[in-house]
């Protein structure tokens, strides 16, 4: 298990939204951005810059650019010198708002880039900040094999050798789809919301021993693919152990923490005879009933405790 810290070229960027360049600064198609959020500069126009993060892209919407409309030639050549004295990646301006020539001259003395988007402010900043965090979230590379399994995100992992390939072939059968096989990376795309897809390289490829490599689209259509899916429950797949004691009634909710985010799991044990692939399809489709907000295994105690306690009543009586 790997974890990545990552980036996105200005350039990749600039060509998502359509960006005008309005001044470029040397190589700024090549500047990283490395922060999830960016900054409308308010207080900075103003002159107070504590806790400014010059890793953010900056963005000047109207009501920045009133404020700015608002002063004389030489207090905006003051704010943007102090501005732009930092080594931010870029300044975007948005709803295709003219700018200040007192905006470009600094931008130039201080070999700063300078954007123009002709979206609404709140359209744009909404976009990028997705944007952003689908390129830059926090990225872990995790073992095992994913599947859709009836609209379920499902992990499946063990030891090498267990049947983890296996189990997912059979499922693909079955119709459901395969993510990834081998190599699973898994991001952060939202605040608890896990998603995971392939390494381009291996997508759409499966590893069965004594067969090889196969190529799943061809033996079973492109239906059998899905490009990402969020991860709904981890299936770990162990030997059987006659010594363990495995979980028999589900009372108990069991978890595991990718990235800092729980997701629920479940131990499966392997033995001759157990049909696993039909154990994996009622384990998602009860991980969804639990989502939905029933516990069978809840359920089931309570009506157990009703009972007991109207044939406790009874007795007394």
């Amino acid at each position: 298990m790997s974890e990545q810290r990552k980036s996105v070229k200005l350039g990749e960027i600039i060509q998502e939204f359509d960006l005008e360049t309005l001044c470029a600064a040397p190589d700024y198609e090549n500047v990283p951005l490395r922060a999830l959020d960016i900054n409308r500069p308010g207080l900075p126009l103003t002159g107070f810059f504590e806790h400014f993060d010059t890793e953010r892209l900056l963005l000047i919407g109207l009501t920045e650019h009133t404020y700015l409309k608002g002063l004389s030639e030489e207090q905006r050549r003051e704010r943007f010198d102090q501005l732009l004295a930092y080594p931010v990646p870029a300044l975007i301006l948005t709803r295709g708002l003219e700018a200040f020539p007192e905006c470009l001259e600094l931008a130039g003395r201080h070999g700063r880039t300078v954007l123009r988007s002709t979206q609404q402010t709140s359209v744009f900043m909404s976009a990028l900040i997705s944007s952003l965090f689908n390129h830059l979230a926090p990225q872990i590379t995790q073992s095992g094999v994913m599947l859709e399994v009836y609209g379920e995100g499902v992990l499946i992992q063990g030891e090498s050798g267990v049947g983890k390939s296996e189990v997912a072939i059979e499922l693909l059968k079955r119709g459901h789809r395969l993510v990834a096989d081998d190599a699973v990376e898994i991001k952060v795309t939202s605040r608890d919301t896990l998603v995971a897809a392939a390494p381009a390289l291996i997508r759409g490829y499966m590893e069965l021993r004594g067969i090889g490599v196969i190529d799943i689209s061809r033996l079973l259509g492109m239906g059998a693919i899905k490009l990402n899916q969020e991860v709904d429950l981890v299936v770990n797949l162990e030997p059987w152990d006659d010594k363990a004691v495995y979980d028999r009634f589900g009372l108990e909710s069991h978890f595991t923490e990718i990235l800092g985010v729980k997701v629920p799991a479940a131990t499966i044990p392997v033995k001759p005879g157990r049909n696993l692939a039909s154990i994996v399809e009622v384990a998602a489709m009860n991980n969804r009933n639990r989502k939905m907000g029933h516990n069978a295994a809840q359920e089931l105690t309570n009506r157990m405790d009703k009972l007991f306690a109207e044939q406790l009543e009874g007795g007394a009586n």
